[in-house]
């Protein structure tokens, strides 16, 4: 079914700012994939954030040339039936979300991703950006390193007072 003018055009504005806010744009082929395992994948890709699209490259093609930062980009391997994972928050969670999918669904393929700055990710980039800890997991792991001096110090000096006490409760009685 052919879409209207209007519709195209309505659809590449919404796309020009879904790109100009993202931090990454993922893309991966979907052949073979029914309509309900779309559906799963974008239910949890939307628990973290994520907007997955399903529209024609030419279109999406079209959204980058007008999005200043994006227009350099070389869109040549935006071929064959792509969909898109962006996400304005994080920049690992779109490469994780369809790799996530991608193991227990065969049928889609990771085909690379576009970063805010423009560049174009190899799949073996975006495998590779998927295995590694979400942002807030980064946080909390260096809030933790941060941390645990002041935790070792509290737990040592809190052990040597206890003994301390114990020590001058025994001279005193």
């Amino acid at each position: 079914m052919a879409i209207t003018r209007n519709k195209k055009q309505s659809l590449v504005s919404e796309l020009t700012d879904l790109l100009s806010n993202s931090k990454m744009t993922a893309f991966a082929h979907y052949d073979g994939l029914t309509v309900a395992d779309l559906q799963v994948l974008r239910r949890s890709a939307r628990e973290q954030g994520i907007t997955i699209k399903v529209v024609k490259n030419r279109l999406v093609r079209v959204a980058v040339e007008q999005n200043d930062k994006l227009k350099e980009t070389d869109t040549s391997q935006l071929t064959g039936q792509l969909l898109y994972a962006i996400s304005s928050e994080d920049e690992v969670a779109p490469a994780q979300v369809l790799a996530t999918f991608a193991k227990s669904h065969p049928h889609l393929k990771i085909a690379g991703a576009i970063s805010a700055q423009g560049a174009l990710l190899a799949v073996e980039e975006v495998k590779a950006l998927a295995t590694l800890p979400s942002k807030d997991e980064l946080i909390a792991q260096v809030i933790a390193t941060l941390m645990s001096p002041l935790h070792d110090a509290v737990g040592g000096l809190s052990g040597d007072l206890h003994g301390l006490l114990d020590g001058v409760g025994a001279k005193a009685s």
